[in-house]
């Protein structure tokens, strides 16, 4: 896709999340991350050229590639993706702006004895399963306040930054919604502990959540057709 088609593409999506976001209010601010596996790095420079700077990979290997084939430009690297114990000496090394997929105490403090030999600090997010669906990862509800400060506590290496959750896997908007509302309810009250983040919203949902409060959305195949 050229830098042109990529333009168009990218007005069309930011005009939608403009909508949305002033239906929150006139101060809501929404970051955008371009979930960019299935993207090549010319595609990302891409898009670089039209704006875009924040990137978010599933894969360590993938996001290892492209952040060495893009080394040139100044982009911000997301992790998105599900972290393999054997993988986390890799991602610290790839110095990401954001782990958005922290999904229990246990991982953080694995994570955590790592960066601790290796004298580096993480920014993440705790990943909600607010859907309470069994093929996805994070804590549940209820846990999370109780786990983000056990995790606050006793993890020095990793900087907490808010809340992710990917919304309920249903055709039905109304369990979508319900997902999306226990995780900003859950941001809501963390906020006073420093949570800047809430990242919700897809491609197929990304206008349901920001209505319900995500300042942080991760788009991958509509803007890379």
């Amino acid at each position: 896709m050229e830098t042109n088609s990529f333009e168009r593409t990218f007005d069309a999506i930011l005009n939608r999340i403009e909508k949305a976001r002033l239906g929150v209010s006139g101060h809501h601010i929404v970051k955008i991350v371009a979930a960019s596996k299935s993207a090549t790095p010319q595609m990302i420079e891409a898009m670089y050229e039209i704006g875009q700077r924040s990137f978010g990979e599933n894969k360590i290997q993938d996001m290892s590639d492209k952040v060495h084939a893009l080394s040139h430009l100044p982009l911000e690297w997301h992790f998105i993706g599900r972290l393999q114990t054997n993988k986390i000496n890799q991602l610290i090394d790839l110095d990401p702006f954001l782990m958005h997929s922290l999904s229990s105490l246990e991982l953080a403090q694995e994570i955590d004895k790592r960066l601790h030999v290796k004298s580096k600090t993480m920014s993440a997010l705790l990943q909600i399963n607010s859907a309470y669906e069994e093929q996805k990862a994070g804590v549940l509800s209820e846990e999370a306040l109780e786990i983000y400060e056990q995790i606050s506590l006793t993890c020095k290496h990793i900087q907490l930054k808010g809340v992710m959750s990917i919304g309920a896997h249903s055709e039905d908007t109304k369990a979508i919604q319900k997902s999306f509302e226990a995780t900003h309810k859950l941001f809501e009250s963390l906020q006073n502990k420093g949570a800047k983040y809430c990242s919700m919203g897809m491609s197929n949902d990304f206008e349901l959540a920001i209505a319900c409060g995500s300042n942080m959305v991760r788009l991958g195949s509509l803007l890379f057709k």
